[in-house]
């Protein structure tokens, strides 16, 4: 594939928050992008600011947690737009509560979307990427995967997506595929605003007290997490594989 042909990238939980950001991103980038959510009409706002600027960009509703809505949104995409050879698994949701209280269905939702999702794109994904001779995929972890108090569901699975990661470079590496992972810190999200109506505080104030934690003493915007995004999924990150990568404002102990 010449490096000049247009490459199609599909982000997932793309209606909103880092998703979009990701999405406006690699298109701004050059890429065709599949925006795929949950609800297809929820994606309309995104693809409107890619399609605005110039780009080329396509709604696609499915379950990421659904096998056969995961192979049905890839054939659409590479239907639509040409085979997808990047691929970022950024859909996600959280169901928080201390471990006594979680019910099964809150771990195996959360379990579902991130791993199970990510395994099902990854999997339907990657045949076109070994096609092609070429592939990015970027998973999104989290500094959750440290530990978090009341987020044992979600910080397993975004430790789970590291190792799934570091396989993934080792076995697709041949193929000209890498796969790298990206764990925000703080970002002001509407996850985070989630997280702050649970604990009962108002957003900013929320906000406000997260910064004082954080180096750069401010909270991370889903800007900052596509940044890093574009680079794994660049031309020019060829050699760089097996990767997590904390966007954070600063370090994690």
């Amino acid at each position: 594939m010449s490096t000049t042909e247009q490459r199609v990238a599909v982000v997932t939980g793309a209606a909103r928050g880092i998703g979009a950001a990701t999405a406006v991103r690699l298109a701004a980038e050059g890429r065709a992008v599949a925006v795929i959510d949950l609800d297809e009409a929820a994606c309309k706002d995104t693809v409107e600011k890619i399609t605005a600027a110039g780009g080329k960009a396509v709604a696609v509703g499915a379950d990421v947690s659904d096998e056969a809505q995961v192979q049905a949104a890839v054939a659409r995409v590479a239907e639509e737009l040409g085979a997808p050879t990047i691929l970022v698994n950024n859909a996600g949701v959280l169901r928080d509560n201390l471990l006594f209280k979680m019910s099964v269905s809150d771990w195996d939702t959360v379990m579902n979307v991130h791993l199970r999702g990510s395994f099902l794109m990854t999997k339907a994904v990657q045949q076109h990427m070994v096609e092609a001779g070429w592939g990015r995929i970027v998973n999104l972890s989290s500094s959750s995967a440290l530990g978090n108090r009341g987020q044992v569901n979600y910080s397993a699975a975004k430790a789970g997506l590291q190792g799934f990661t570091k396989t993934l470079a080792i076995e697709l590496g041949k193929f000209g595929i890498t796969a790298n992972a990206v764990a925000p810190g703080f970002i002001a999200t509407e996850m985070t605003k989630a997280t702050a109506d649970r604990v009962k505080m108002d957003f900013e104030d929320f906000k406000k007290a997260a910064a004082t934690q954080i180096p750069v003493q401010r909270v991370g915007e889903p800007e900052d997490i596509a940044n890093a995004i574009a680079f794994f999924t660049g031309e020019a990150a060829g050699f760089v594989s097996g990767q997590v990568l904390y966007v954070a404002g600063g370090p994690l102990n």
